[in-house]
């Protein structure tokens, strides 16, 4: 099951301490799937913090499930696990506490065409809808001037006004849903394929401060950016390769695609014994700070932060509590015989290996634990971005303990 052609798998033992005993589970060590950029899908291209690849999700389901098979992701973030099961010819479901997970994703399950968008794009008229009133959330001005030329927020406030306007009225489509989704994208990043002036990377906004530290030091200030020809640019990315019958498998498995927004230890709207596999990671222990990292997109989605309770366990016993409470509703919702591949990772500088802790979550909801998948690859861009050395840090590594039902 965990052979890869041309290498050889490491095999080991990973031990963590269950209900008062020892539990060895094998562990496999290997480079599994490619660490090559771009090796998937256009329509994955959408940057969300510590996401994984498209890749890791094909693992499992190429040797897990067939066609047809119901796919799920309880923390579902920029969708990966959706998208790459539609995309494969399987049923796909996922949840997450954060709505702005649904913005994300629903688009791109069901996407329009480029044509479609550049029409509705010629429509809207930016300038007179940013004199709409933006409601409760705005921040001052200053705070988003750092971000973006004047010219450039006229037309972010714009389009963030058409989008509630369309909401309020009803009238709101898939076509909306995709720019909405593309300009959220498209707010921050560190290229001119950006809406604001050089900044991190797009899965991580800074405070207005940091920004003004960062336009000091780099002596510069935001330019004009043409919002629409951003998004028409980013959409034709997106949808290279997404032929006619890319579409019709999506419209096939996604049309009863079911995304909840909401606690993933509470899923009722998903019928018992109906998931095949789980493809999931965790929020992890204090490592990722999701209301900070995206406070600008979800000002441009009308989301509170403050309002999304998005688990960020401090200790470990906290975290694995978190995890004991998913993994029983996991277990509820499982096939027997089904499987749960659920990524961890190693935090606080490689001390703490969370394969080790999450094992006994599962073993508590009557899962048992199959195997622990490590894929070891060389250095990837992020890494190499934050001058952290290869396999270090718990980067390049993905470590997924696989879990199974029992059989009935």
């Amino acid at each position: 099951m965990f052979a890869w052609e041309g290498r050889t798998t490491a095999v080991g033992v990973t031990r963590a301490s269950a209900n008062g005993r020892t539990v060895e589970v094998p562990a496999f060590t290997n480079e599994f799937w490619t660490s090559r950029q771009r090796a998937a899908s256009r329509l994955h291209e959408i940057s969300y913090r510590a996401c994984f690849k498209p890749q890791l999700v094909a693992f499992f389901l190429d040797r897990l499930t067939r066609p047809g098979a119901l796919v799920y992701d309880p923390f579902m973030g920029r969708g990966t696990t959706l998208i790459e099961a539609a995309l494969r010819d399987r049923a796909a479901a996922g949840c997450d506490v954060n709505p702005l997970s649904r913005v994300l994703v629903a688009p791109r399950l069901a996407p329009p065409t480029v044509d479609a968008v550049a029409e509705r794009l010629d429509a809207l008229d930016l300038r007179a809808d940013a004199s709409t009133p933006s409601g409760a959330g705005e921040p001052p001005p200053a705070d988003l001037q750092v971000f973006f030329h004047t010219q450039t927020l006229r037309d972010v406030r714009g389009l963030r006004a058409y989008v509630a306007r369309r909401r309020a009225a009803g009238a709101f489509d898939r076509v909306d849903a995709w720019i909405e989704m593309v300009a959220v994208s498209r707010l921050t990043g560190h290229s001119p394929g950006f809406f604001s002036v050089y900044t991190l990377p797009p899965n991580q906004a800074v405070s207005s401060g940091r920004q003004r530290l960062i336009n000091a030091r780099r002596q510069q200030a935001p330019e004009p950016r043409n919002v629409r020809r951003l998004i028409l640019k980013k959409t034709r990315m997106l949808l290279a390769g997404c032929d006619a019958a890319v579409r019709a498998r999506l419209a096939r498995r996604t049309s009863a695609a079911r995304i909840l927004t909401g606690p993933s230890d509470r899923t009722p709207a998903i019928a018992s014994a109906s998931v095949q596999l789980v493809v999931t990671s965790p929020p992890f222990l204090n490592v990722v700070d999701y209301a900070a990292d995206n406070w600008l997109r979800c000002w441009f989605c009308g989301i509170d932060p403050a309002s999304v309770d998005i688990t960020l366990a401090r200790r470990i016993d906290e975290w694995q509590a978190a995890m004991t409470g998913v993994f029983h509703e996991l277990r509820r919702v499982l096939k027997p015989g089904g499987h749960v591949a659920f990524e961890v990772g190693e935090v606080r500088g490689g001390r703490v290996k969370l394969e080790e802790a999450v094992i006994p979550c599962g073993i508590d909801a009557g899962l048992d634990p199959v195997a622990v998948v490590i894929n070891a690859q060389a250095f990837t861009k992020t890494a190499n971005c934050w001058g952290v050395a290869n396999n270090t840090k718990g980067t390049n590594t993905n470590r997924i303990v696989l879990f199974s039902k029992p059989p009935a």
